[in-house]
């Protein structure tokens, strides 16, 4: 990465940007203030400036990555299910298929921040609050899909979702993540489960 951004906000997202792809490359241990200057192609001492602490630096990455994966997700935008369940699998099998292919990075920058927030709890509180926002979005899909119990098949969506992304991430699946038209599928299945209907 290199540049020279002219704002501190440009200069901030910069930083962030630069601590995820080293968290995805080297992980928690290759993240360094040092290492983000010398990355992102900054002067000694830039990333400090942004964020002076380890804890800051982590925060930043947090809300970063969480805003990266919101426009990857783009939940807001999926079709209305109420118009039908058939553009919004396909809508559905495209976003989870981007995240395991193009934003693979993101998702393993994703489990460092996880697993580091489980032995800080100060970070563990701003992990927790970036990710409230998806689970909001989703109980509102659950929602407006029907579902008799939005906030237990939200649960059932990301749990599903989350593992997906380890298998086929970091697990035993990496060398073949399924394709498309196999997202959608399970998709299809795990809505119809949800819903008490069969699959179409």
């Amino acid at each position: 990465m290199s540049g020279r951004p002219t704002t501190p906000a440009a200069r901030a997202d910069l930083v962030a940007d630069t601590a995820l792809a080293l968290l995805a490359e080297r992980g928690m241990r290759g993240l360094t203030h040092r290492a983000v200057d010398e990355t992102a192609g900054l002067p000694q001492g830039s990333t400090s400036n942004v964020a002076r602490t380890r804890q800051a630096l982590l925060e930043l990455a947090v809300r970063r990555l969480a805003d990266r994966e919101e426009r990857v997700l783009a939940l807001q935008d999926l079709p209305d299910p109420r118009e039908g369940t058939d553009p919004l699998l396909d809508a559905l099998a495209l976003t989870v298929h981007r995240t395991l292919t193009r934003n693979r990075d993101l998702t393993l920058a994703r489990y460092e921040l996880a697993l580091e927030a489980t032995r800080r709890p100060e970070l563990r509180a701003h992990f927790d609050a970036a990710g409230a926002r998806f689970r909001t979005q989703l109980t509102a899909l659950a929602t407006a899909l029907g579902s008799p119990n939005p906030d237990r098949h939200a649960l059932t969506l990301i749990a599903w979702a989350d593992g997906l992304l380890f298998s086929c991430v970091a697990g035993s699946y990496h060398a073949e993540p399924p394709t498309i038209p196999d997202l959608r599928t399970a998709l299809r299945e795990i809505i119809a489960g949800m819903l008490g209907t069969r699959p179409a």
